[in-house]
């Protein structure tokens, strides 16, 4: 048996980033938390993430593993932590650091991943939802109409109508299923520091590439009264990127939570 892994839970805002992967000549999350660990272990790492996310997209508790070394698992967790927040940056927020077994990953243990995405209506720019929501100028949007619009995605469906048509080839070519699982689409209003907002809350097994996106595009186009609730289960049907409504801006998604078997993460202090 190994010394075990560090799982970091870290949020994110998206705005400066291309993304969550590393990227050459581009700033990345994954590149600032390399270095953050890289310079706190004082060793190379290889990080594992819960989803990765792109440009412009944020996230509030994304997880992150790395096997740990021979002797790391002495280390005091509270001087860890703290060391992990002083070397990011100020728009990534170390939100706890956990113990798991060896051999854990933060992506494949992953038994479910949770989004939402937020969306603020009227002629008024929003002002504490700037950076993380869609601001649609147009009047309001039918929650009612869109909830029923979404019933027909809940459970095991080919998403390959909500997934980037380059990447949906790619995974055919590859022999990978577009196929996804999803526990809950749920559009509602909220009420966040003061605004209104309307909130398109996802979970499920796995995301495709855009998919939380291209839902939320979709469900935006019945919102507006330009298609049936019905058009939804048709585009789903299609298993083509051209059947269902358009891509959601990036800025408006956050990565919320993911849930892992009960047990596997404890804290490490």
């Amino acid at each position: 048996m190994g010394p075990g892994t560090l799982v970091v839970c870290v949020g994110y805002r998206g705005e400066g980033f291309s993304g969550f992967a590393e990227q050459p000549g581009q700033r990345t999350v994954a590149g600032e938390l390399r270095h953050a660990l890289q310079t706190a272990l004082r060793r190379p790492v290889e990080l594992a993430c819960a989803g990765r996310t792109d440009a412009g997209v944020s996230a509030l508790a994304q997880y992150v593993s790395v096997p740990l070394a021979p002797g790391e698992g002495e280390l005091a967790g509270h001087r860890l932590w703290s060391s992990l927040v002083a070397l990011t940056p100020d728009d990534v927020s170390v939100r706890g650091i956990y113990r798991a077994a060896p051999g854990f990953s933060a992506r494949f243990d992953a038994t479910s991943r949770a989004y939402r995405y937020r969306i603020a209506c009227g002629p008024a720019r929003p002002v504490m939802a700037w950076d993380h929501a869609w601001w649609l100028r147009s009047s309001e949007l039918d929650v009612d109409a869109m909830n029923r619009a979404a019933r027909p995605l809940l459970g095991e469906h080919d998403f390959a109508s909500f997934c980037k048509a380059s990447s949906a080839q790619l995974l055919r070519q590859d022999g990978r299923s577009t196929s996804r699982f999803l526990s809950r689409v749920e559009v509602s209003r909220v009420t966040e520091a003061g605004e209104d907002l309307v909130a398109v809350d996802v979970e499920g097994n796995a995301f495709l590439h855009n998919m939380v996106r291209a839902i939320t595009g979709t469900l935006v186009e019945v919102g507006r009264g330009h298609r049936d609730a019905a058009w939804v289960s048709s585009a789903l049907e299609a298993r083509d990127r051209r059947a269902a409504g358009p891509t959601a801006p990036a800025r408006g998604l956050t990565f919320e939570s993911v849930s892992y078997p009960q047990g596997a993460l404890v804290p490490w202090e």
